[in-house]
């Protein structure tokens, strides 16, 4: 693969004595839904914040274009939405200050938002069609409009990377098909989108490849061979889409 987005090089993640991530290598290409499967603890949230640089690597190595993580996410190339938000859901803090965030690397030490600023807010809360909620309080919103707002975020920061950790979890239909449909238009835009996701049902009409994860990268392939229930018997040791034997 020739420029990749992400490369990443035998890279492990230790907590104390327990291994997160062991020897851990791939590759995303640029302008590509890539699929991260993989069961609870397998180490996706931490290859997440390892990317981001949020956490600090036993051995290995992580380039984001090219570039050291931290170098990256302070120019805000890349952009994490979390599964859960740790905020104070009752602050108050409105849908459009969320968004706003997304902008705080780009107003310079002042912080003053620009006109562009509140442009760039006011785009990308339109593309997850939550315009109207604009001036609603946060922790108002059901849990499928919280996770767009935060999508929202990502978006407004221009990030050329989407990281997006279980972004379908306790989420409704409309918000779903709104995301799914976001996450492919951005792709086509130009934007890389590595996404975690249990739904495994959902991952094909999302991503072409995908990324098999048991601390280890067990597989990257498309989306329909990581799936096959031989596969992902690797990780998960059951047939977790019922079409047979996964012995």
């Amino acid at each position: 693969m020739i420029n990749p987005a992400i490369s990443i090089r035998d890279l492990s993640v230790s907590y104390g004595e327990v291994d997160a991530l062991i020897d851990a290598s791939l590759d995303l290409p640029e302008s590509k839904v890539v699929g991260l499967v993989g069961m609870n603890g397998s180490g996706k949230s931490t290859l997440f914040k390892a990317i981001m640089g949020m956490v600090k690597a036993t051995s290995g190595e992580i380039r984001v274009f090219g570039e050291d993580p931290v170098l990256a996410r302070r120019k805000g190339s890349i952009a994490y939405v979390p599964q859960s938000e740790e905020i104070d859901w009752s602050f108050p803090l409105s849908v459009g200050d969320v968004v706003l965030m997304g902008r705080f690397g780009k107003m310079g030490p002042t912080r003053r938002a620009s006109a562009q600023d509140h442009a760039a807010v006011e785009e990308a809360l339109a593309r997850v069609e939550l315009s109207e909620y604009s001036n609603r309080q946060i922790g108002q919103l059901s849990g499928g409009q919280r996770k767009r707002a935060f999508l929202a975020r990502a978006i407004a920061q221009e990030a050329k990377i989407l990281l997006l950790d279980e972004p379908f979890a306790g989420v409704d239909k409309k918000s779903e098909v709104t995301i799914i449909r976001l996450i492919k238009k951005l792709a086509n835009q130009g934007v890389t989108v590595l996404v975690s996701t249990h739904d495994l049902i959902t991952l094909p009409q999302l991503a072409d490849e995908s990324i098999l994860l048991m601390r280890r990268v067990l597989m990257h392939d498309t989306t329909q061979k990581v799936l096959q229930p031989n596969n992902l018997a690797l990780a998960f040791g059951i047939d977790v889409l019922g079409r047979g034997d996964a012995t």
